[in-house]
């Protein structure tokens, strides 16, 4: 856990702002104040082992550039320094959850028994389609 903590710090350290107009909610403030947060952080800079920086990058979708670069926008709230304090836990979360292991999925075992009855279920349906042919009459 050390290590997550680790490139979240550095994560945090390289990371840069900078604040936007937002949209949306809060009267004339919104035209005047620029309170929305852009976060862009350099991915290539934070070294990441291959596999979590694939899971990364899966995670991250529209929001990594070809660049490298992930951009979190923040725009939740009225004021910078929350939707600051916003894009940076999500910034750390996106990390954490890319550094989380996916399980692996168990391969599914089928026993004898169970094989004849599925082959049996299918030579029923078949015989069922099989009778819905064109109606001759000879």
């Amino acid at each position: 856990m050390d290590d997550v903590d680790a490139v979240i710090a550095r994560a945090q350290a390289l990371a840069r702002e900078a604040f936007i107009a937002a949209a949306g909610p809060g009267g004339q403030n919104v035209n005047k104040v620029a309170t929305a947060v852009q976060l862009r952080v350099d991915v290539y800079a934070l070294r990441l082992p291959p596999p979590v920086f694939q899971r990364l990058r899966t995670l991250a979708g529209t929001r990594m550039t070809a660049g490298g670069e992930l951009v979190l926008a923040a725009r939740r709230f009225r004021t910078q320094e929350a939707n600051r304090a916003d894009a940076r836990e999500r910034l750390a979360e996106l990390l954490r959850d890319a550094h989380d292991l996916p399980e692996r999925r168990a391969k599914s075992r089928l026993n004898r028994i169970g094989k004849t009855a599925r082959l049996e279920g299918k030579k029923k349906r078949g015989a069922v389609k099989a009778g819905r042919g064109k109606v001759r009459f000879d």
